[in-house]
């Protein structure tokens, strides 16, 4: 993602000297510089949040399939111990058919809490520009 480039005089657009245009010019075009950054700084704090959204809403659908993914199994689980029960104990079968699941919805809870730890809610790069536009502002009073 690229920051959004702040008005100034590297944009390419030569400006006439100040002392050749009136107040009201100059006003007018602090005015434009400054509405076309704070519109640039909402773009992109938007994106920053949708991003972070996104990484919720994945950590969020992990552990839900730890939990409603364990349910939606558990008539296969069925299936499976009494197949294994053919062969030993039933009780032993069904052991190993918990334990299988257990491990399962373990590693489905572990990549769901990992993924939830990542958000972060703090939208960094536009906080940065933000700084940066106000080392700009200030500059421009100087």
């Amino acid at each position: 993602m690229t920051t959004p480039s702040m008005p100034g005089p590297t944009d390419g657009d030569a400006r006439p000297d100040v002392e050749d245009r009136s107040l009201g010019d100059i006003v007018g075009e602090i005015a434009e510089d400054l509405s076309r950054l704070l519109r640039q700084e909402i773009d992109l704090a938007k994106v920053e949040a949708k991003q972070e959204v996104t990484k919720l809403g994945k950590g969020a659908g992990m552990l839900g399939g730890a939990g409603i993914g364990h349910l939606l199994l558990l008539f296969g689980s069925v299936a499976l111990m009494l197949v294994l029960g053919r062969a030993m104990p039933l009780d032993l079968a069904a052991l190993i058919v918990a334990v299988i699941w257990a491990i399962v919805a373990a590693v489905l809870a572990a990549t769901g809490r990992r993924q939830l730890k990542s958000f972060d809610p703090e939208l960094e790069t536009t906080t940065q520009t933000l700084k940066e536009d106000v080392q700009w502002a200030k500059t421009l009073r100087d």
